[in-house]
């Protein structure tokens, strides 16, 4: 079946082995005749600090409004980061702060209780790169994906995978080729 996919890289740094892996996958997709969509987050203009918090809705910059739109466009969101104290880039944070707002990502009921995901019938990967290795990251800190993974995209109503890609501190050469392959296979899937 063919999808359309965006393909997110929430390093803010455009030169990263994070880039390397989008273009793998964004690659694979439309080998396989996929529609697809590419952001850096990096590139975007926007401030990514909520200034007071929810009490006051900011303007949402022109990239922000685009990305919105794009992500309404797609079927498979794709996101792509590093892993940077256990979480994401401060950048991604500020960014799913300004733009996961209701009405776009999510609607509460009246009493505020509940809530609607409107992103349902939508699936996401995430790829989390870490220098360290995700077997002893996991057994040391606990799920370091579940701000993500629940607390962001599960709650806006996507399917959501998450796969973990380390260690990358010292890789080789022909380790980072294996990487791409493997992701770019899982683009071709739209996986």
């Amino acid at each position: 079946m063919i999808k359309k996919v965006l393909v997110l890289v929430g390093h803010p740094d455009s030169n990263s082995f994070n880039t390397t892996l989008a273009d793998a996958y964004a690659e694979g997709a439309r080998e396989a005749g996929n529609e697809v969509k590419r952001v850096n987050l990096g590139d975007l203009n926007f401030d990514p600090i909520l200034h007071k918090g929810y009490k006051e809705i900011q303007e949402l910059e022109p990239d922000l409004k685009q990305i919105q739109e794009d992500i309404k466009w797609c079927q498979h969101f794709v996101i792509i980061y590093p892993s940077w104290w256990s979480t994401m880039p401060a950048i991604l944070k500020g960014f799913f702060d300004r733009i996961w707002l209701p009405g776009f990502a999510f609607q509460f009921n009246e009493k505020g209780t509940f809530w609607k995901g409107l992103m349902k019938g939508k699936t996401a990967r995430v790829f989390v790169t870490s220098d360290a290795h995700p077997f002893f990251t996991r057994l040391i800190f606990g799920d370091t994906t579940n701000e993500i993974k629940k607390g962001t995209l599960w709650f806006a109503g996507f399917k959501v995978k998450v796969k973990k890609i380390g260690p990358l501190k010292g890789i080789s050469e022909e380790k980072r080729k294996k990487w791409l392959s493997k992701v770019k296979k899982w683009g071709k899937k739209a996986y």
